[in-house]
């Protein structure tokens, strides 16, 4: 029965190597030092919002129904699933308005508060959506 690699150790959490690889086929088999790629090192709560995600087709309204979480969840999430996979330079995650993800602006801090105040219901949707179409123009 095959079961899904672990690629960390569970005594001290670093990275383990796979040393031999063997085809189911004709057995054939060989040994070295691999590493499991990028996506192996991802957990299974961040492979199931890869899997969301792209099923989405990177849409954001629908990750927040297929997930059931707030807007600002769904970016925190997908900013963090970015980090574990090294495709970060730093410059947090956006959106330009259309729903899909995409490079944030300069704008990206006051987009970031605008949501944040939003959830924390400090001002209405309403409001919000004027506060972020201003910074657009």
């Amino acid at each position: 029965m095959a079961r899904d690699v672990i690629s960390t150790c569970p005594v001290c959490s670093s990275e383990l190597a796979i040393t031999r690889l063997q085809c189911r086929g004709c057995g054939t088999a060989i040994e070295g030092d691999f590493n499991v790629g990028r996506f192996g090192r991802l957990s299974r709560e961040q492979l199931a919002l890869l899997e969301s995600f792209l099923r989405a087709r990177g849409n954001a309204k629908e990750l927040e129904r297929e997930l059931k979480v707030s807007y600002p969840t769904v970016r925190a999430r997908i900013e963090a699933l970015v980090r574990a996979l090294g495709l970060t330079d730093g410059t947090p995650i956006g959106d330009d308005g259309d729903g899909d993800f995409g490079r944030a602006g300069e704008s990206a801090e006051l987009r970031r508060d605008v949501l944040e105040r939003l959830a924390r219901h400090e001002i209405t949707a309403d409001e919000a959506a004027v506060l972020l179409r201003a910074r657009k123009e």
